[in-house]
């Protein structure tokens, strides 16, 4: 019969044989997109679905989100917003998501409702104004100044440099074009700038004789385009120029990559308008995100492109929270982190820490268009407006 010490010993052995239970696998972070690919707004879309799809791949290299992975699913919406919205129900319907970004100011008015009820913090390619409300839009936040804030911030450079200077503004007949021009024209006005005309065009004009003989009559200092792509703002200039006048021409957002201001030509000498972004071969100051994107890519990349990247950090650093604070990431506990974080470090995409104002980070850039050089150059500091 064995002895008991013979006993302990074969116990023991045996414990020590079992294998030690496996580090509890940690789920996936779910990205999902509803992208344009396809449609008026691929130039975009296409640069936004590449810089998801690379961030996606760059943080798992650094070992995920707090140690989870992150997968990235996207699908083409054509920029349409019934199909943006079946997109997003279709890979919310076959993923646990955890974050989405959105195609357009129309897909995140209508898919509002519907994030309270899957509880799902989103972000996306608009800047609009109305987004702009954390009461009417909990679940969503701008990846920059509202519209309104843009135009805001190009005047303050503009009140600052050129104490009572004379505005005209130029505009599409559009909901994009008509956002933030109201709250400009106050806005020049407490800033001591004498608006001396608004100007409304179709979107892409191609004849604006009647409304170039308005801005000659109007004689303004500083002529801000908003609501546009390109056409017809290389027009407007030649115009001016022909008539010999002084005015500097400024742009929001979708005006300023550099692609428009090749496309632009020697009409674009000496453009201003406002960037929330570094450029991406923009090298004033530290930025080691900027330069994880110039390692990753030989060629230029866009302002869309980097939009993308700063999904991601933002993405990044609001769930690394979350997860930290030992919360589930719901859409309702990831914005309780974010209105909680300030001085946020977005790696030199924005160049100073940032902080969320209401759905938005006003804080923006003015940028010169330097045609012999090929580039936009810094012509301000970073501003924030309070």
């Amino acid at each position: 019969m064995p002895t008991m010490k013979r006993i302990a010993a074969g116990l023991l052995l045996l414990l020590f044989a079992v294998p030690a239970p496996a580090e509890e696998e940690r789920p996936e972070i779910v990205l999902g997109a509803s992208v344009p690919m396809t449609g008026p707004f691929a130039f975009a879309g296409i640069q936004l679905n590449a810089a998801l799809r690379d961030y996606v791949e760059w943080v798992n290299e650094q070992g995920g989100i707090e140690g989870h992975s992150v997968r990235y699913i996207a699908e083409d919406t054509g920029y349409q917003t019934d199909q943006s919205v079946s997109v997003f129900r279709r890979i919310t319907s076959r993923a646990d998501v955890n974050f989405y970004f959105g195609d357009s100011t129309a897909f995140q008015q209508t898919i509002n409702r519907e994030l309270e009820r899957r509880d799902i913090l989103l972000t996306g390619a608009s800047f609009a104004s109305e987004l702009n409300d954390p009461e009417r839009y909990p679940l969503q936040f701008l990846l920059g100044p509202d519209y309104a804030e843009q135009v805001g911030i190009m005047l303050e450079y503009i009140a600052d440099e050129h104490p009572g200077a004379k505005i005209a503004f130029i505009h599409s007949d559009t909901e994009f074009g008509r956002d933030p021009i109201r709250a400009s024209q106050a806005r020049a006005g407490d800033l001591g700038l004498e608006v001396v005309n608004t100007i409304v065009t179709p979107p892409g004009a191609s004849d604006i004789s009647s409304e170039a003989l308005k801005l000659r009559r109007s004689q303004p200092d500083f002529a801000i385009f908003h609501g546009y792509v390109l056409s017809p703002i290389p027009e407007f200039i030649r115009r001016a120029r022909q008539m010999r006048l002084d005015t500097r021409f400024m742009g929001t957002f979708y005006t300023m990559d550099q692609t428009m201001i090749d496309e632009m030509g020697e009409a674009a000498e000496g453009f201003m308008g406002v960037m929330p972004y570094r450029y991406f071969y923009d090298e004033s100051g530290p930025a080691p995100i900027m330069d994880v994107i110039r390692e990753r890519n030989d060629a230029y990349r866009t302002n869309t492109y980097i939009q993308g990247w700063l999904t991601g950090v933002l993405m990044e650093q609001i769930i690394g929270e979350t997860l930290r604070a030992g919360k589930a990431l719901t859409g309702s506990n990831l914005r309780a982190t974010l209105d909680a974080m300030e001085d946020i470090d977005t790696g030199g995409i924005i160049g100073v820490p940032v902080t969320f104002r209401g759905n938005s980070i006003p804080v923006a850039r003015i940028y010169r268009a330097d045609v012999e050089a090929g580039r936009m150059v810094p012509e301000s500091d970073w501003i924030e407006l309070e």
